[in-house]
Formats: structure tokens, sequence, C-alpha cells
């Protein structure tokens, strides 16, 4: 398999503030090919294309830490059963009664 190395760099608009890294990237020669052609179908070059991929990505897993956060601060609560007692299985699972 040929590999081919692509160089990146990540460029931001306000790059005093936030130092960008260069990095080498190296890849199958195809994947390459389309990395470089989607970049160009969305008028990107392929360093600001797959910084703006990796950083969706990042919000995603940043999301998700938050809300599981929030999810895992909620005190459990005591179930109240109806009449005080807990349903019969067949009553749980009485498909009739849920039409």
């Amino acid at each position: 398999m040929t590999r081919f190395s692509c160089y990146a760099f990540f460029v931001s608009c306000n790059s005093e503030n936030f130092p960008m890294k260069n990095i080498t990237v190296t890849l199958p020669e195809d994947l390459a090919r389309w990395v470089r052609i989607r970049a160009a179908e969305n008028e990107r070059s392929v360093s600001r294309w797959l910084a703006e991929l990796l950083e969706g990505m990042r919000r995603q897993d940043d999301g998700y830490a938050i809300a599981m956060k929030q999810f895992l601060a909620v005190e459990p609560r005591r179930m109240e059963w109806i009449d005080g007692r807990k349903p019969t299985r067949e009553e749980l699972h009485d498909r009739a009664g849920l039409r």
C-alpha cells in the first residue's frame, strides 16, 4: 500500500490568543485524494476542513459529557406505587390495557 503524507496547518481567526500547531498526518493515497476532494467541495483547505470536522467532534463529546454529568447529578427518587403496592407482572405486560 502506498502512503501519502499530508502536512496540515490549523489556522484560527485569532491566532495570537490560540497558537496553532503543525501536525503531519500520514494517509493511504486513496484516502488522501478523498480528503482533498471533500475539502475542495466545501471550499476549504484540507487543514481547515479537518480542523472544522475535529472541532465538531470535540463539541459533540463535550456536549455528551455535560449531559451525562447533569444526569448523574440528579438524586434518585423513590417510586410511589398505586395503592401502596407494586404492580404484578401481568399488569405490567398487559398489552390489551395499553390499547
